[in-house]
């Protein structure tokens, strides 16, 4: 079977493990939808790592704004799909998840899946993006909960590492994302991490 067959089996079956999750976990348990819900074009190429992802990078879109209902939030994530695969010419949506207004989760990448949103740790972590420009406002509840869902719902599964540490991207690069108010936020989370740069390096991971 090739890579991207193996892709979309993977994508498949921890979306079906997330819904059932959903079924029995309670109210605080976001749904996840598969690239075929939102329209996302195929990737160029996969190339996956293995995991558990030792990291956890939170962004936020910037342009395209905060997207409120389901339709919008799916057009959301094909505009950055396109920007990233046409304008920037990579293999796919930088992302591994995104996370709508809507409370939605939205899968790009997926687990295990080598991305484009942080130079050092594209092969070691997932990339999660909430949609929405969050520097001077703080996204709805909703979305820092199908957050939180979706980190514990890879620890659960294996795809993140149980110790895993969660940055913001402006730790590893020097940009304003996630943005300061959902920097602030994601601070207070468990796990979040202060990395020193002079002595801390992200390990290496061996790709698959």
């Amino acid at each position: 079977m090739t890579a991207l067959g193996l892709l979309l089996l993977s994508m498949m079956g921890y979306t079906q493990h997330m819904q059932q999750a959903a079924t029995e976990g309670g109210p605080h348990s976001a749904r996840l939808l598969s690239r075929a819900d939102w329209g996302a074009r195929m990737p160029k190429q996969v190339d996956y790592f293995t995991g558990p992802a030792p990291y956890v990078i939170i962004h936020h879109s910037y342009i395209p704004a905060a997207c409120y209902t389901t339709p919008d939030c799916m057009r959301s994530m094909r505009d950055i799909q396109d920007f990233h695969q046409e304008d920037r010419g990579w293999n796919d949506i930088g992302y591994s998840f995104g996370i709508g207004g809507d409370g939605m989760i939205y899968t790009g990448r997926g687990f295990n899946v080598v991305g484009a949103h942080a130079p050092k740790y594209n092969d070691k972590s997932v990339g999660i993006v909430l949609i929405g420009d969050w520097r001077t406002e703080l996204p709805p509840e909703r979305m820092l909960q199908a957050t939180k869902d979706l980190i514990a719902f890879g620890v659960a599964q294996g795809y993140i590492d149980p110790a895993y540490k969660l940055l913001g991207h402006k730790q590893v690069r020097d940009t304003e994302c996630p943005g300061g108010q959902l920097f602030h936020e994601i601070s207070t989370w468990p796990h979040f991490t202060r990395l020193n740069s002079t002595t801390e390096a992200p390990p290496v991971v061996k790709k698959i």
